[in-house]
Formats: structure tokens, sequence, C-alpha cells
């Protein structure tokens, strides 16, 4: 259970009321499990995040679904968050990611058989994350793989579902009641 109560109209600030009917009004209801259950407690930083998040999940990123999907696993994985994980690892899956490198990815085991792209995700996402910066031979690659357009697309991806994780993390928010995914070996 969350660490706190999901938003209604009435717990948020009389002046972010319109941006909150109008979350509300466009999912059909109020989400009571995940990021945005948390974020609408913020109506309007929440729908300024929606227009990002759609930029970077839709047809105007220049990286192909499976890429997004994947730098949407490694941060999952690299920031120990659940919800994302079990989220993301069958869109991951349908968008053509290999089972072995999803089962992979989730239990910390090494991976083979990766494509340049691939490769170039997982590098550069698993090396900011645990240094916090990128070495310039990992940056090369992702730029030779994307593009400036797409690797900046690409480290926008990775520091917003980092967001999307502290606020599921730090929330304590849990794993719906229908989770498909294992967890993962935190």
């Amino acid at each position: 259970m969350a660490r706190v109560i999901a938003a209604t109209r009435e717990s948020v600030p009389e002046h972010q009321r319109e941006a909150f009917d109008a979350f509300v009004a466009q999912r059909g209801s109020i989400p009571t499990t995940g990021p945005l259950s948390v974020m609408l407690n913020a109506p309007e930083m929440l729908a300024r995040g929606e227009h990002l998040r759609a930029y970077l999940r839709g047809d105007e990123s220049s990286l192909p679904e499976n890429i997004r999907e994947l730098a949407m696993l490694v941060t999952a994985r690299e920031m120990d968050c659940q919800f994302i994980w079990n989220a993301h690892a069958g869109f991951g899956r349908k968008s053509g990611l290999s089972d072995d490198i999803v089962d992979s990815l989730r239990d910390k085991k090494p991976l083979n058989g990766l494509s340049p792209q691939e490769s170039s995700v997982i590098d550069y996402g698993r090396e900011f994350f645990r240094t916090h910066k990128v070495s310039q031979s990992v940056f090369d690659a992702a730029l030779t793989n994307f593009g400036v357009r797409g690797l900046t697309e690409l480290t926008t991806l990775m520091g917003y579902y980092s967001a999307l994780a502290f606020n599921i993390n730090a929330f304590e928010v849990g794993l719906p009641a229908d989770a498909t995914e294992p967890p993962l070996p935190v």
C-alpha cells in the first residue's frame, strides 16, 4: 500500500483543480496505483509531464519501440522499480525484445547476442545509473547508434522514467493486483 492515499479533487489546491479534472476526464477515473496516482497530487505538474511522456513513447520519437522499451526496462532494473518493471517487461517482449534479454536483465545475468543498439542502451543506462556519468567510449557508441536526436531522446526517456521510479519507490507504490511478471530480485 502506498504511503499516501489517492488524490481527490478536494485534496488538491483549488488553482490546480482544472488540471485535475482534465486528467480524470481523459483517463476516465482517478488512478489508485502507479506513479500517476502519486503525481496527481500535483495535477499541473502531472499534466506537463504527460506531454513529455506522450512524445517520448509515441510516434514522434526517433527511437524504435523496442529500444524505448529496453530503455524503460534498464531504468526500472537499475532503480529497482518493481512497478515499472512489471508494467514494461511484457511490452518489451511484444516490441521484439527476446525473453532471454528481458529475463537476464531482470536477474542481472550476463547478456548475450545483443544488437549494437541494444548493447548501447544497456551500457549507456547502466554506466550512468551506477557512476552518474557516461564515459566517452559508451557515449560515442550510443551516438553512433542513435544520432544526436535519438541519444537526446534516449537520455530524456531514462531520466523521465527515473522520475517515475523515484515517485513509485519513495511513496512505496505497490504492484497492481494483476501483476504479470515475476518481481525483480532486489
